[in-house]
């Protein structure tokens, strides 16, 4: 398996190189060259009686990464990446009604669906770093989740520094406790004084600065690694295989950077049946307003119940415009160089019209998010975080319009936005036996202004005094 930017402007590469490097040094972001093919009738016959989420991974991953790895120490790198996970099936499915089914994906150490991906990553980093004897230096960006998770897969591990950008003041305490509590010699934390989006761009600048990234061997943990939507591809394959025999069934996911949504859509591409692709949005709409009217047209950020969401520049989307344009690098590059300079990029009526066949889109307000926990845990006894409110309640919306079943992707814990289930059901969801603590535990993070000087400034002095 070889692997192509979308920008189209760099050379194919191999597996060891994508997880590596992250960023096509074309500024794209990299995909297979061709999309493994099964079937679920293949799968369950190659599976058997040992049909268990670990086994189905090492199945699902293995041509990806084939180059890199034999299957036997896949298999077991993915065996250590789940054996933290407290449910035994990894990703659990509640059934809401009889068309409706909640997965979860939070039973990883970090109470988040980033935990399925970043602790077989960091597995995958550590296996590939003892290979060829390098050492490299992971810059991320996060909304919330991906830092807390990225620090546990990556903390205390060989070969590896890694640094976190977060939203000062704009994620839940639990989340940024989550990061800033863990006390290990290779993990560094900085609340950026501006958004996400500032500090994804922040990371995406490092990235393009060729003679700062080569210098530190910089990396990439946030989605815009391929392996983290790789591994995210499992567990669609896991929870329609659940619903349903051979079936088709609709995905609802709530959806902020667009990597979560289009490991569905890859496993699409590798043969599952999804009928339908449903994107669920908070206040900040900008996803919702692409598939309803073909434009993405950026604009400022607003806090809300569900702040993993609050992104206006969803990296991920330019994987999706690359399948769009037919694999066109070039316009795929034109596109969001139009979106950098004038703030939109828009795709053509009819291309809009191919979209529709296989995407739809709500946008949930603040209000209907609190009145959704609500709704579950009165009619469910079952709580769900804001974010998961939000997939819930754009799946209701779309429930009438398929016959076939609405699996939607519940994303983190109750228990991370303890203020707003709170609110919306009278009930203050507790923390797991493991973080029983958090909120004792010391902090250490380094609050900087959005400026890429200073933080390369500060990263290059944290390596000089390691």
């Amino acid at each position: 398996m070889r692997y192509v930017s979308t920008r189209g402007k760099s050379p194919e590469v191999s597996f060891q190189q994508v997880l590596l490097r992250g960023l096509a040094p074309d500024g794209g972001l990299y995909l297979p060259i061709e999309w493994p093919q099964f079937t679920v009738k293949e799968l369950r016959a190659v599976l058997g009686d040992d049909f268990r989420y670990q086994a189905l991974a090492t199945e699902i991953i293995y041509p990806f990464v084939k180059d890199s790895l034999d299957k036997d120490e896949l298999s077991e790198l993915v065996h250590r990446s789940y054996g933290s996970f407290s449910a035994q099936d990894i990703v659990p499915m509640k059934r809401i009604d009889s068309k409706l089914w909640i997965a979860e994906l939070y039973h990883g150490p970090t109470l988040a669906f980033k935990d399925i991906a970043l602790q077989l990553v960091g597995e995958l980093f550590e296996n590939q770093l003892q290979k060829s004897s390098e050492n490299i230096t992971i810059v991320g960006a996060t909304s919330g989740d991906t830092g807390s998770a990225a620090i546990e897969a990556c903390r205390d591990r060989e070969g590896m520094e890694i640094f976190i950008l977060h939203p000062h003041g704009r994620t839940s305490e639990v989340q940024r406790r989550q990061m800033t509590s863990i006390h290990s010699k290779n993990v560094f934390n900085i609340a950026i004084e501006g958004t996400f989006d500032d500090c994804q761009d922040l990371v995406k600048g490092m990235f393009a600065d060729v003679d700062f990234s080569t210098r530190i061997n910089m990396s990439a943990i946030n989605s815009i690694n391929w392996a983290r939507v790789m591994a995210q591809i499992v567990y669609y394959w896991w929870t329609s295989m659940q619903t349903t025999e051979s079936g088709t069934v609709n995905f609802c996911v709530p959806s902020g950077n667009f990597g979560n949504i289009f490991a569905g859509f890859g496993a699409h591409n590798m043969g599952l049946p999804v009928e339908n692709f449903i994107v669920a949005s908070n206040r900040n709409d900008v996803l919702d307003r692409f598939f309803r009217n073909g434009e993405m047209e950026l604009r400022e950020v607003a806090p809300t119940y569900s702040p993993s969401m609050d992104i206006q520049v969803s990296s991920n989307f330019e994987r999706l415009l690359f399948e769009v344009f037919k694999r066109d690098g070039r316009l795929v590059e034109e596109a969001f160089k139009t979106l950098r300079s004038e703030g939109s990029l828009s795709v053509s009526a009819d291309t809009l019209s191919e979209i529709q066949k296989k995407w739809a889109s709500y946008k949930v307000t603040d209000q209907e998010t609190l009145q959704m926990i609500e709704k579950i845990s009165d009619e469910c006894n079952y709580l769900i975080d804001p974010h998961t409110a939000v997939g819930v309640q754009a799946a209701e919306r779309y429930i009438d319009v398929s016959q076939a079943p609405i699996i939607s992707l519940a994303t983190a814990h109750p228990s991370k936005f303890p203020d707003a289930v709170k609110e919306a059901s009278g009930i203050s969801p507790s923390l797991p036996g493991h973080l029983q603590d958090l909120y004792e535990r010391k902090e250490s993070y380094e609050i900087l202004p959005n400026e890429e000087s200073i933080v390369k400034n500060f990263i290059l002095d944290q390596m000089r005094d390691q």
